[in-house]
């Protein structure tokens, strides 16, 4: 009877996984949304520069251009800085619950996932004794990479906007749909 069941339960998980990656999608989407609406709280453009100082200590000698680099921007301009990534954070948070522009914008989450771990996580170092985490940014990464795997062996996914106007416009599914030839 154990078997049986595993049957079904493997089972019903082929038979819905376009329903599972859906779900999964949307709430990695919330995720982005409320990580997105972090960057307009008052007083983190105030903390963005200290943040990516913070990240830049300890770390090996030859990422220091790259962290000058950082530093000194995030010092410049904090503001554009932060509400560029926070609007860029909504807009990969859109696509992802909405099911929108879902090509682009698995690379563009993948991009900026990247770019997040490489900045203001420091790569999740400096690594060390007591070090006990990579850095977000990182696994993120490897999620819209997963999502991209996914679109791309199973289709497309039928409850998405990106599915409505796919209806609709010919030409959408060059930035709805990543299709393995």
């Amino acid at each position: 009877m154990d078997g049986a069941r595993q049957l079904l339960s493997d089972r019903w998980f082929s038979d819905n996984v376009m329903k599972i990656d859906r779900a999964v999608t949307i709430i990695f989407g919330m995720i982005w949304a409320i990580d997105g609406q972090f960057k307009f709280w008052p007083g983190f453009i105030q903390a963005f520069p200290k943040m990516v100082a913070t990240a830049a200590q300890g770390q090996p000698a030859f990422l220091s251009g790259w962290f000058n680099f950082w530093v000194a921007s995030a010092s410049i301009n904090p503001a554009l800085i932060v509400y560029l990534s926070g609007l860029a954070e909504l807009a990969i948070a859109f696509s992802l619950v909405a099911g929108f522009m879902r090509k682009l914008f698995y690379g563009v989450g993948f991009v900026f996932s990247l770019i997040i771990w490489m900045v203001p996580e420091g790569f999740g170092g400096p690594y060390g004794v007591g070090s006990t985490d990579i850095g977000t940014g990182i696994i993120y990464a490897i999620v819209f990479l997963f999502l991209a795997i996914l679109n791309t062996t199973h289709g497309g996914e039928p409850y998405t906007l990106d599915a409505k106007l796919e209806g609709k416009i010919k030409w959408w599914k060059l930035l709805a749909e990543i299709k393995y030839d």
